[in-house]
């Protein structure tokens, strides 16, 4: 049994948003990638931006999450407008996300019915953009890892399968989204994991005065990365290109 858990929209706006779950099970339809715009996968981090191969994967990385008000997903408006213009841009904002977890939400029970996994499907917005997790039966193991086929070895199909989800969410919407899809807590666990290893390589940086580089990783997991390094005083940057590219960690400036 599937069921869909929605939570308000967007706290710092003031509109929570009520909805009655569903159960439906009408996916919204993929599309090839023709006319896709650029996703950028690190947000704020200029080292990443405009990488191409990387246009659609998040970090927050996509992928993770950039800054509320990236892409305009709760930016007041630039003018002389009053506070009531501001409000009603962020519960605007805030029902094109939960709008986006919907369509997701739809895409990806079609394919738990396809692929004949068992899983909860929760809705979230975190840092400004839609999050929408596939949860496993706490109560069967064996559900965990059978939605771990979702997310392989290194997180690589995860991060196809946000990519088509995104792309299902456009297709419906007509506007590009900065969706976060997380499977079996695969995110979380690996988010954890890597602010060590930031902050194991800040403090090596500290000490020696050189720049450490890190191994190559996923616009997802450079984010990370990134952001822990930034929180403890240091500077980053990505360089490679590819599969190959990297986080290397350098020293404040002077």
């Amino acid at each position: 049994m599937r069921s869909r858990h929605t939570f308000p929209s967007h706290p710092a706006s003031g509109a929570v948003v009520t909805q009655t779950p569903t159960t439906s099970t009408t996916p919204a339809h993929d599309q090839s990638e023709d006319a896709v715009p650029p996703i950028g996968d690190d947000a704020g981090m200029g080292s990443d931006a405009g990488n191409a191969p990387e246009a659609v994967l998040a970090d927050p990385s996509a992928d993770e999450a950039g800054p509320a008000g990236v892409d305009g997903d709760s930016s007041p408006s630039s003018g002389t407008d009053g506070p009531e213009e501001t409000a009603t841009t962020r519960q605007t904002s805030a029902q094109r996300l939960e709008e986006e977890g919907d369509v997701a939400a739809d895409y990806l029970e079609e394919l738990l019915d396809i692929t004949d996994l068992d899983g909860d499907i929760d809705i979230d917005v975190e840092n400004g953009r839609a999050a929408v997790s596939i949860v496993a039966d706490a109560t069967d193991a064996s559900s965990e890892r059978a939605l771990k086929r979702l997310v392989g070895e290194r997180g690589e199909v995860l991060e196809a399968l946000q990519e088509l989800t995104r792309l299902a969410v456009q297709a419906k919407t007509g506007e590009r989204t900065r969706l976060m899809l997380d499977v079996a807590g695969f995110r979380v666990a690996r988010r954890t994991a890597l602010e060590k290893v930031a902050l194991v390589a800040a403090g090596t940086v500290k000490e020696s005065g050189q720049p450490v580089s890190l191994d190559p990783m996923s616009p997802f997991e450079r984010k990370v990365v990134h952001d822990a390094v930034a929180g403890a005083g240091l500077r980053s940057e990505s360089e490679g290109e590819g599969d190959k590219r990297r986080v290397v960690v350098l020293p404040a400036e002077a």
